[in-house]
């Protein structure tokens, strides 16, 4: 039965009053998460299995979502609740709260989505100042009616009456210490009695009324309070946190009460079908005698491992074991299981299949393949790409001691230790003696790209995800922690102020965690990662706990390259990103931005392009630059051979090529101070000044470049054409492409092409070479997306840039909106995750999807991919898959990401069509 047409779920237009809202547990199954919530409907398909169940109901998160969207409960849940509760106590022969021998339930939250502790749970309802008598006789112990009073009243002050919790702690305590014990166990009836009192005086005290005594009264306030903490502070930063669904409302369970505080022979535990930090098979959990629920959780007393349940109660042990193979096979994964035993008697409260790591993740798929129980289909939905990225990153040990000083945004993942440097020249230069450095500056440019590269990490204090710092950072594969503002970089005195006044000057040991945005002084121990060493090609598949996990990601990726549609290719501009690309599994280049071969040496060479005042000049430094592009190209083409080569003509403004205009203001000012020469200061001043725009993102910069310098896309074309032709002679095979960006009008397109096909008949002519060179386009404009149709006359293909379509769809300067209101727009909901991170599939997504069809409606084999962030996004991956993409191009350390996602999403499409 489909969950979104289960006829018991409110479909649109159907009235509240015909709506279905409690079911009984043998009612349900698992696969009404969405109606019953995960323990809901986890807890009717173990009664359905003929488990050890607590006889219970469960009230829909259909109900929840009336109550949260109107304030009130439905009209007919009090009756609906009723009739299931007068079933509930003939089943068990007992009425809720009766004085002689009271039925007692549990109040528990159950969310579609494990949410585990961010949500409420009250348990022994129905206690009162009479029932506890005849709870005290029906189990011929006082001391256990009189501890789950107690617990009660602690639950329910704190979670439905809104008591402060350390009021009933500090009461707790005050009792232990005039006992002189140590733990509440030690607690005799009597104390407990007098704690009962003690707590029920601190409800009156605190809340001006009594604690409630009428049973039914007890379990409606518990059901409000399980409904109202759905948007508690705690259960949305969670749910932040995960990217859960704010609307998705709670259920709530209410279960016959089954008591592990009954003395030696009960407890409870919690059980893992397989060890959810490594995969292995074995016996996993916790177990504490004569103890509540809660109390595993709390940690106040120590568990003993669940083995030890052998030794303890071998006959329940023995019945857990068997079902837990039961539940394992049934849900054909790790199963996550908490139990009660009663006086001997096993109760199962509640599975799921359980949390893991990400090392467990990929193992316990392939040994679920192994098994049978899985395919290798859906093995590849039990792994993800975010699972794969935190195996791929070294980490550093978490055992080891360290201070922490800072905190900024996780920008690019791994760990890195090195000396703070603040500026490139010196990162280079020590790195060169063999330091291992961390640059650090306030925000890094294209003038940083140098020292970049020679730092083991980047630490800024400005910037977000997306900023210039962690793109490159990401392309590179480097550690980066960007937006770090607490932390005070002054590169002028080449020195660091952390919080609390400490100055980390140039020279002392940093480190930089770049998976949580956490930066330490010193130096902490880091941990490699075997997984890199594989895709590397330094790690082959093995015996030992590193190799097995190896293994593991070698064959989901081999699944995962057996399934997918969607080719993977590298976001990489020179011949080492190339072929560390290759190794990773590209299939070719799908962006190499010229740009970044136009910095270092080659600086004074363009300076002179722009400076230009005459043709001759221009063209003197146009010659001087084409046979460096040539090089690039046919290292690059060598390192590709056999494979496509996407690449981007010249698209930033030019001022990134000129010094700051600041810097240059000083050294002409200090010049003609002292009346020294500064005749070139002063002309790549005016350039600066001239070139200035208010925002140089949308001026002039990409095609228009092309269009207003003569000679300089013609320069890129010819020197790509002949490198194509000499490697086509050397017998290699180049496939290269040719992309013209920030294209806004086809006309635009139009004459760089017909300029750029006139280059290219020239070199096959003075070459002799037969030259195949498509020609394409980015689009990564809205107006560009809109008239794709158009543009497709001219392009033979389309890279979709994403990083500049997500800036001009939603009006943002991705270098600046990150830190200065992203957070507030997460935090009020606006954004469930950054559109510069995941693709904005409503806004920047319809224009992609809308443009790939226009597009091949006019060229239908129009080859169609994309280049931005989101290539390497998991979730985006899915996304460019459903809309028909041919590849994704992202940096070469997301390529396996990418991969495994793409492999996903075949599956995932696959899944939807058969259904």
């Amino acid at each position: 039965m489909s969950e979104n047409k289960d006829p018991h779920v409110a479909q649109s237009g159907t009235s509240v009053e015909s709506v279905k809202f409690v079911y009984d547990f043998t009612e349900g199954n698992k696969d009404l998460k969405d109606l019953l919530g995960g323990k809901g409907a986890n807890l009717a398909e173990m009664t359905n299995l003929g488990l050890p169940v607590p006889p219970g109901f469960t009230i829909t998160t259909e109900a929840c979502k009336v109550y949260l969207d109107s304030g009130e409960e439905p009209a007919a849940l009090r009756d609906e609740v009723s009739a299931h509760l007068d079933a509930l106590e003939q089943r068990m022969g007992k009425k809720l709260g009766q004085a002689d021998d009271p039925l007692l339930v549990s109040v528990r939250s159950g969310a579609k989505f494990s949410m585990p502790g961010m949500m409420d749970t009250v348990l022994n309802i129905g206690l009162s100042d009479k029932s506890v008598q005849g709870l005290a006789e029906q189990a011929g112990d006082d001391r256990f009616a009189w501890d789950s009073y107690r617990r009660l009243i602690q639950m329910f002050g704190k979670t439905v009456l809104g008591v402060d919790g350390e009021l009933f702690e500090d009461a707790l305590e005050a009792a232990k210490a005039a006992k002189k014990v140590m733990v509440d166990t030690e607690l005799e009836a009597a104390d407990l009695k007098k704690l009962v009192t003690k707590f029920k005086k601190i409800v009156k005290t605190e809340c001006g009324r009594d604690f409630p005594q009428d049973p039914r009264e007890q379990m409606d306030l518990a059901i409000k309070a399980v409904f109202d903490s759905w948007n508690g502070d705690r259960a949305k930063l969670y749910r932040r946190q995960e990217r859960i669904p704010h609307d998705l409302g709670t259920a709530v369970n209410v279960c016959s009460m089954v008591f592990g505080n009954l003395g030696p022979d009960s407890g409870t535990g919690v059980a893992f079908t397989r060890d959810p930090a490594s995969g292995h098979q074995g016996v996993y959990g916790d177990y504490l005698q004569n103890a509540q629920g809660e109390d595993v959780v709390a940690g106040i007393r120590n568990t003993v491992p669940l083995a030890e349940l052998e030794r303890i109660d071998k006959k329940s042990y023995d019945q857990l074991m068997q079902i837990m193979e039961t539940l394992e096979n049934h849900y054909k994964d790790l199963c996550d299981i908490e139990f009660t035993i009663e006086r001997g008697r096993l109760w199962m409260l509640q599975t799921r299949v359980g949390k893991r790591t990400a090392g467990a993740a990929f193992r316990i798929a392939t040994q679920l393949v192994d098994q049978g129980l899985i395919d290798e289909a859906e093995a590849l939905t039990r792994v993800n790409g975010a699972q794969l990225a935190q195996l791929m990153f070294p980490r550093f040990d978490e055992s080891a001691k360290v201070e922490q000083v800072g905190r900024g945004i996780a920008a690019s993942p791994g760990a890195a230790v090195g000396k703070a440097v603040f500026d490139s020249y010196t990162a280079v230069k020590w790195s060169r003696s063999g330091e291992k450095v961390i640059l650090i500056r306030r925000e890094t440019n294209p003038d940083d790209l140098d020292g970049m590269i020679a730092a083991e990490g980047i630490l800024t204090s400005r910037g977000g995800k997306t900023s210039h710092a962690a793109v490159v950072a990401r392309g590179m594969g480097k550690t980066c922690v960007c937006g770090a503002e607490e932390l005070e970089v002054d590169t002028k005195r080449r020195r660091m102020t952390v919080p609390g006044g400490h100055v980390v000057e140039e020279g002392d040991v940093v480190s930089i965690d770049g998976s949580s945005g956490k930066v330490y002084l010193g130096e902490v121990p880091v941990v490699p990662s075997p997984v890199v060493e594989y895709f590397e090609g330094r790690m082959h598949p093995g015996a030992d706990d590193a190799d097995e996990l190896v293994e593991a990601v070698h064959r989901m990726m081999a699944f995962a390259d057996r399934k997918r549609r969607l080719r993977v290719r590298a976001n990489a501009d020179n011949a080492e990103d190339a072929l560390r690309a290759r190794r990773f599994g590209a299939q070719g280049i799908g962006l190499c931005r010229t740009e970044h071969m136009f910095l270092g040496d080659r600086r004074e060479l363009v300076e002179r392009l722009i400076l230009a005042d005459t043709q001759e000049e221009r063209e003197e430094s146009l010659k001087a630059l084409l046979p460096l592009q040539k090089k690039d190209f046919v290292e690059l083409f060598e390192a590709m051979d056999g494979l496509p080569v996407t690449i981007r003509l010249l698209d930033p403004p030019l001022h990134e090529f000129l010094p700051d205009i600041t810097e240059l203001s000083v050294r002409v000012a200090l010049a003609e101070s002292r009346q020294e020469p500064h005749e070139n200061e002063l002309r790549l001043l005016q350039a600066v000044h001239r070139l200035h725009e208010q925002n140089p993102m949308l001026g002039l910069r990409g095609v228009r470049l092309g269009l207003v310098i003569p000679g300089l896309f013609t320069m890129q074309v010819r020197a790509i054409a002949e490198a194509a032709a000499e490697r086509r002679n050397a017998k290699g095979d180049p496939r290269a492409e040719i992309m013209i960006p920030l294209v806004g009008t086809v006309q635009e397109l139009e004459i760089v092409r017909e300029e750029a096909d006139k280059v290219i008949a020239e070199v096959e002519e003075a070459t002799g070479t037969r030259l195949k060179l498509a020609i394409g386009t980015m689009i990564e404009l809205p107006r560009a997306a809109l008239t794709a149709g158009q543009i497709a006359e001219a392009a033979e293909f389309f890279s979709f840039g994403t990083n500049d379509l997500t800036q001009t769809v939603w009006g943002f300067s991705r270098d600046d909106v990150e830190a200065s209101f992203f957070t507030a727009y997460l935090e009020k909901g606006i954004f469930g995750v950054s559109p510069f991170e995941t693709i904005d599939k409503d806004g920047v997504g319809s224009l992609v999807e809308s443009a790939a069809k226009a597009g091949r409606a006019t060229r239908p084999d129009l080859k169609l991919g994309v280049c931005g962030e989101h290539g390497g996004d998991p979730e985006s991956v899915h996304f460019f898959h459903e809309v028909g993409l041919d590849y994704v191009s992202c940096s070469p350390f997301r390529i396996p990401v990418a991969r495994l996602e793409a492999g996903r999403a075949a599956v995932t499409a696959a899944g939807s069509d058969h259904r």
